[in-house]
């Protein structure tokens, strides 16, 4: 991987390149660092606001490395043979600035975005947690469940719950050979109490999750809703919860969820209770009881892709490098 043309990256290398514990390893250290930033470092830009198509950049850079992930949005584009959604991330030299990798910005982000949520399960749900429900059946959901499940051990059984049955049962397929039950959940008022563990990755723009269907004890992972406008939970969730974000800044701009409950006036701002740098770090503390029902909720950090994106290069140049 030298010389001044980047190394290609598919999706199939990025995933084979991050095992969950490292990819869990490498986030947590950066978000303990104390040079890790906390602004949100996210532009977006309207190419056609008419036909909403957007270009997003999200840059983030340490010692090592600068990079940028480039996502288009185009409703368009599946007439001219592509996708709405198309995501690549260039990683370049820190000191000389000459482009090292180009990656599949998908792969990075469903790997990163999974990762994350499970570390914050890891710190916040009960540690005799036994079922994960997943509500939505999206490109997400299947790497959700393997990071949950990769990261803790106690889980015995998997439910998942989607509007589409057809799309619960190839959820299930891709997870056939995971090692514990996938069941489909027919009835979100009956699955949501027996869960341990609830991680919600839909497009929704009205509450899918009830608080009053929580039982004590319950941890709420939140990763769908990523605009003001959206939201998968009712303003009950956010009140009955200790409420954690990946990051303070861009959640209180952009996490749904946790805006519309602000702005109803059912909760205040001081209600969410810190983010991953203060959580991770010690400096607040996470559960506090059996009986607490916790929630996470993350938007998306250009800092998690930047991570994820230096461990593929580094397992992929020390493989490659000539013995």
């Amino acid at each position: 991987m030298s010389g001044n043309m980047p190394a290609v990256i598919g999706a199939e290398q990025v995933h084979a390149a991050l095992p969950w514990s490292t990819l869990a390893h490498g986030l947590r250290a950066a978000f303990v660092s104390p040079d890790a930033p906390t602004a949100p470092t996210r532009h977006a830009h309207a190419l056609d606001g008419a036909n909403h198509e957007h270009l997003l950049l999200m840059p983030a850079w340490n010692a090592r490395f600068v990079g940028v992930k480039l996502v288009t949005v185009l409703p368009d584009a599946p007439r001219h043979g592509g996708r709405t959604v198309e995501a690549s991330y260039l990683l370049c030299d820190r000191l000389t600035g000459a482009p090292r990798a180009l990656l599949d910005g998908e792969a990075l982000t469903l790997r990163r975005t999974a990762a994350v949520s499970a570390l914050a399960a890891r710190e916040l749900a009960r540690t005799d947690s036994r079922t994960l429900l997943v509500i939505g059946t999206g490109r997400l959901a299947p790497w959700l469940v393997r990071a949950h499940v990769a990261l803790r051990p106690t889980l015995e059984r998997v439910l998942v719950w989607g509007r589409s049955p057809a799309r619960v049962a190839e959820t299930r397929r891709q997870l056939q050979d995971l090692g514990v039950p996938v069941v489909a959940a027919d009835d979100l008022t009956r699955a949501v109490p027996s869960a341990d563990i609830i991680s919600c990755a839909t497009t929704s723009q009205v509450a899918v999750l009830h608080g009053a269907w929580l039982s004590p004890g319950t941890h709420v992972d939140l990763v769908g809703a990523y605009t003001p406008l959206m939201r998968e939970t009712d303003d009950a969730v956010i009140a009955r919860s200790r409420v954690f974000v990946d990051d303070m800044a861009s959640a209180m701009t952009e996490a749904g969820d946790v805006l519309q409950a602000i702005a109803s006036g059912a909760v205040a701002v001081d209600h969410v209770r810190g983010d991953l740098y203060a959580l991770l770090s010690g400096r607040v503390a996470g559960r506090t009881g059996a009986d607490d029902i916790t929630c996470f909720k993350s938007v998306g950090l250009a800092l998690e892709d930047l991570v994820a994106a230096s461990l593929v290069y580094d397992h992929l140049s020390s493989s490659l490098s000539p013995t």
